[in-house]
């Protein structure tokens, strides 16, 4: 089930929110939790309980952990998580790769089903005991809250990671007002508007350029189709955050910021500071600043940032274009740290178009599997196509007449000049009447089929 449903929010979300709003203060962790596992559960049963044994470890090392803060306490569930996230998402591409060093295979290959959100509440259990571990968590810790915590449903499958410390009051004080779900009820509508009204519209395009093929693909076209991949994921993601922010604030819950105008930046690491927030801020606070950050010296940075963008490639999907995309920014920020960001510092008009010219060229590397086909769309992009043209210029106009206003849309949304409107008005009477026309134009677009992918749930 994804949020950009009518079954999740005329049925799923409408029978949860008239239960928390009757049943009392106490039992409400309970309500949340229980809700949670069905939502998750629906569609593979089964990895609700293989979530359910992780958590319980997690849970009694914790616990264990406030009493006696060892090494291995917390050393002991990060090994189990990660192995547990290693069999599931990275056996089977280890597997195939070490294979082919062989004439004949050597590792068995297993039709392994990924579960939706591993990557996400692994991370968050990590988080958890490694905080415990370190005296950011104090005082008792219930399972029914460190559930809840770790299987909330607006960011269980999608992020943004939370920190138990950001939502730990509100799990011991379930109090709240109908404001808060008025403005929950806003923020969600803001984020299915983006997602269903521009990500799975432009991403009609970059699938119409896919299907084509590369082929006889035009410069043009491939740059066309980069910039709706580009848009496609920015919203796509965006809008599924702010869906799980205003879910979180209907319920009682405050869930960070996930993404901060990432295309107005100057640089890719002001990019990443922007981008996907959350994420870039476990890499910093569990892998770069334990491995010693940038206080060891040039060397020594270069290696953890190294260490930090491969596995960011990792998390984000066991391919090798995964892997590479990751080293990619590796180098990108590396340049920067050495010098290269000073001159973007000193002319920032040069860095912005940097990073808008970096970040398709990246995200078409980030979104083709095939490498070979990877390497061929992005030889496209730079006037090394095929010896006839069959995708060319008529194709590239009659593109361009379809979709040119909603490419106009995408390039205003972002820029902070929305948002900024947005948050001065919101709470004006005008504002009622333009989400409800945001929210009946999403649910019929739902109702007439269109394409709805979820592009984040394969992490």
């Amino acid at each position: 089930m994804i949020f950009s449903s009518n079954a999740f929010i005329f049925r799923f979300l409408a029978i949860l929110i008239t239960a928390y709003l009757i049943i009392p203060g106490k039992y409400k962790n309970l309500v949340f939790l229980v809700g949670s596992l069905i939502f998750y559960g629906i569609g593979e049963p089964i990895f609700v309980w293989i979530m359910m044994g992780s958590l319980v470890i997690n849970y009694l090392f914790a616990k264990r952990l406030l009493v006696i803060r060892r090494k291995r306490y917390v050393a002991i569930p990060v090994i189990l998580d990660l192995l547990l996230l290693g069999v599931y998402k990275y056996y089977n591409f280890a597997a195939d790769n070490i294979n082919h060093l062989f004439v004949d295979d050597v590792m068995p290959v297993f039709n392994i089903v990924l579960p939706i959100g591993i990557s996400f509440y692994t991370f968050q259990m990590i988080s958890f005991v490694v905080d415990c571990y370190r005296g950011d968590i104090t005082g008792p810790i219930r399972f029914i809250d460190t559930a809840t915590y770790i299987v909330l449903f607006p960011q269980l499958v999608a992020g943004p990671i939370v920190k138990y410390s950001e939502i730990s009051n509100r799990l011991m004080d379930n109090s709240k007002s109908i404001r808060d779900i008025d403005l929950g009820m806003r923020t969600f509508t803001v984020g299915l508007a983006l997602k269903v009204l521009v990500a799975n519209q432009i991403g009609t395009l970059w699938k119409a350029v896919q299907t084509a093929g590369v082929i006889g693909l035009s410069t043009e076209m491939a740059w066309l189709g980069a910039f709706a991949c580009t848009m496609q994921l920015y919203f796509d993601f965006w809008g599924y955050s702010l869906m799980a922010i205003g879910l979180g604030k209907m319920i009682g819950f405050k869930i960070p910021l996930n993404f901060d105008n990432p295309y107005v930046s100057t640089s890719i690491s002001e990019f990443w500071r922007r981008w996907h927030m959350t994420l870039g801020r476990w890499f910093k606070e569990y892998v770069y600043i334990p491995l010693g950050g940038n206080r060891k010296g040039v060397v020594r940075t270069i290696i953890n940032t190294f260490i930090v963008w491969a596995l960011t490639g990792l998390w984000h999907g066991a391919d090798w274009n995964f892997i590479l995309w990751g080293l990619t920014f590796f180098v990108l920020i590396s340049l920067e740290k050495i010098g290269l960001g000073k001159l973007f510092d000193r002319f920032k008009w040069l860095g912005h178009i940097y990073v808008l010219f970096v970040m398709p060229v990246a995200w078409i590397l980030f979104s083709i599997p095939d490498l070979r086909i990877c390497w061929k769309y992005i030889l496209c992009m730079f006037g090394h196509h095929g010896p006839k043209i069959i995708i060319g210029f008529d194709q590239f106009t009659g593109y361009l007449s379809k979709y040119g206003l909603l490419m106009i849309i995408c390039v205003v949304l972002c820029t902070p000049y929305p948002i900024r409107f947005y948050n001065k008005y919101k709470h004006r009477g005008f504002m009622i009447p333009v989400l409800l026309v945001l929210f009946i134009w999403s649910v019929v677009e739902l109702m007439m089929g269109v394409s709805n992918p979820f592009l984040y749930y394969r992490f």
